[in-house]
């Protein structure tokens, strides 16, 4: 079983898994990223956010970095821009969701005076009302899409890394399998 956090894309490794064990299933989880270190205990192996307390318990494989965005209403004056700075946010409302992933302050924004949603789904629900912005990893702006909210990248913010994540005692030769895949390796490849 693979665990995945929200906004992972692990299609292509699935569809080479497929192909090269057609045998052997490959069941696809989805944990919440506050949860995702006690989830290992639960799959073979996940896809996760860093950081993760560090363990001689755990292998991490670092796997790609995703570039934060800035979500806002479509009506606000911030989508006249391709791309956007720190310091055009001073000023603006920030929400941050309870399972905010990048743990960003953005220098002179103003607090909501509301109490923060509850994820990321409800953040991007009140921004497309029109309230302030949030900040999160492209893919959960793409996973939250909706036609009221825009987004654009923030060049100057916290990058969010996606690895992947297994216990050391759990290793096995399909562990290592999909290892391979991830990594690049092809059906004949060596280690």
């Amino acid at each position: 079983m693979l665990g995945a956090i929200p906004g992972a894309t692990p299609g292509k490794w699935i569809g080479l898994w497929r192909e090269r064990m057609p045998r052997v299933a490959l069941e696809l989880r989805e944990i919440a990223v506050a949860t995702q270190v006690a989830a290992l205990d639960e799959v073979d192996a996940a896809l996760v956010r860093l950081p993760l307390a560090a363990s001689d318990a755990l292998h991490v494989i670092s796997l790609y970095e995703e570039q934060p965005v800035v979500v806002m209403s479509t009506d606000s004056h911030l989508t006249a821009a391709d791309e956007i700075d720190l310091t055009d946010l001073a000023g603006e409302i920030q929400i941050t969701p309870g399972d905010d992933v990048l743990h960003l302050e953005i220098p002179d924004a103003v607090a909501p005076s509301f109490a923060p949603p509850t994820d990321t789904a409800e953040a991007i629900a009140t921004v497309a009302a029109g309230v302030g912005i949030v900040v999160v990893p492209m893919s959960l702006a793409r996973a939250h899409q909706r036609r009221d909210v825009e987004y654009r990248v923030l060049r100057d913010g916290p990058v969010s890394t996606v690895a992947l994540a297994w216990l050391r005692e759990r290793t096995t030769p399909d562990v290592e399998e999909f290892v391979g895949i991830v990594r690049g390796r092809t059906a004949r490849s060596s280690r």
